[in-house]
């Protein structure tokens, strides 16, 4: 029985190790055709499905980098306080907070860094929907308004990455009160002379549009994304008529005036660089030097030379 307990059993357990140990996000479904694809040449693509385009969410750590020239910083915000409504309803939002802490290793659902597009300096402002939907509460509406003074103060254009559901619920009155805070904050900006970009993401809705995300000097749309004030299915029960196809999504928006162009990821960088050059009147930055390949002569005269 010793080759049972000594070869067999060895082999079993092993067999279920490396089942264990294969990851659970190793394939990531398309949600508009089904179709599966490795995680990583997702991740490598800027979280465009191949096949189909589909503009997965980006999360802010890895929009930052994408967008930024290596080197950026990312600027401190300020801390509010917790929960002062001590609100509760399935769960108490403390609890929620820590849970989507812990889920996104952020504070809240903003970042914000200053940095350079191709060598254009600018500040950037990103928000993070996986962190409570990045919906706009205190620490959230603090952020952005520290975002656009940062602006401000170092004399770049500002730009915003919009991805939230709207206000947070759990902090009432609070979370409407960054609505007004951060218009007067663009406000701020446009007084200094400074360009407003902002970026339309999946999705954009909710008091985030009455307010941030649609005063911006550009409005770029990522293709597909869902932006409105109220769901589609809200208005469809409210008015009790069918909505067009591709109503409040990007492309719709554009034909119809309400944003300025819809850029895929992978054109977006480029795009925001070209449009920090033209709004803020900096050149272009000059091209590496390439040495001149010697003509036939001078090669010679080396060979002769050696």
């Amino acid at each position: 029985m010793n080759w049972l307990v000594n070869v067999v059993r060895p082999k079993i357990n092993s067999l279920w190790t490396r089942r264990e140990t294969t990851p659970e996000n190793l394939w990531i479904k398309c949600p508009e055709t089904g179709q599966l694809v490795f995680h990583k040449d997702v991740e490598a693509n800027d979280w465009v499905i191949p096949g189909s385009g589909y503009h997965m969410r980006m999360g802010a750590k890895q929009r930052l980098a994408a967008t930024l020239d290596p080197g950026f910083e990312e600027i401190a915000l300020p801390e509010v306080a917790l929960d002062p409504l001590k609100f509760r309803d399935e769960k108490k939002y403390a609890d929620r907070l820590k849970d989507a802490r812990t889920k996104t290793g952020m504070n809240d659902a903003v970042k914000v860094a200053v940095g350079a597009i191709e060598g254009t300096p600018v500040t950037v402002v990103v928000q993070d929907f996986e962190f409570m939907g990045g919906s706009l509460g205190m620490a959230a509406g603090e952020a952005i308004v520290r975002g656009l003074e940062t602006a401000v103060e170092r004399g770049t254009p500002c730009i915003l990455f919009a991805a939230s559901g709207g206000a947070r619920m759990q902090e009432g009155i609070l979370s409407l009160m960054q609505m007004p805070r951060t218009t007067v904050a663009v406000q701020m900006l446009r007084e200094a002379r400074k360009p407003y970009i902002v970026v339309l993401t999946n999705p954009t809705t909710g008091g985030v549009t009455a307010s941030y995300a649609m005063l911006g000097d550009v409005h770029i749309a990522e293709p597909g994304a869902l932006i409105g004030f109220a769901g589609p299915r809200v208005i469809e029960q409210t008015i009790r008529e069918k909505l067009p196809d591709g109503f409040q999504r990007s492309e719709y928006l554009k034909e119809h005036g309400m944003v300025d162009m819809v850029v895929h990821r992978k054109d977006l960088r480029g795009t925001l660089a070209r449009l920090c050059r033209l709004l803020t009147g900096a050149a272009k930055p000059a091209a590496p030097a390439v040495a001149a390949e010697p003509t036939s002569d001078e090669a010679a005269a080396e060979v002769a030379h050696a």
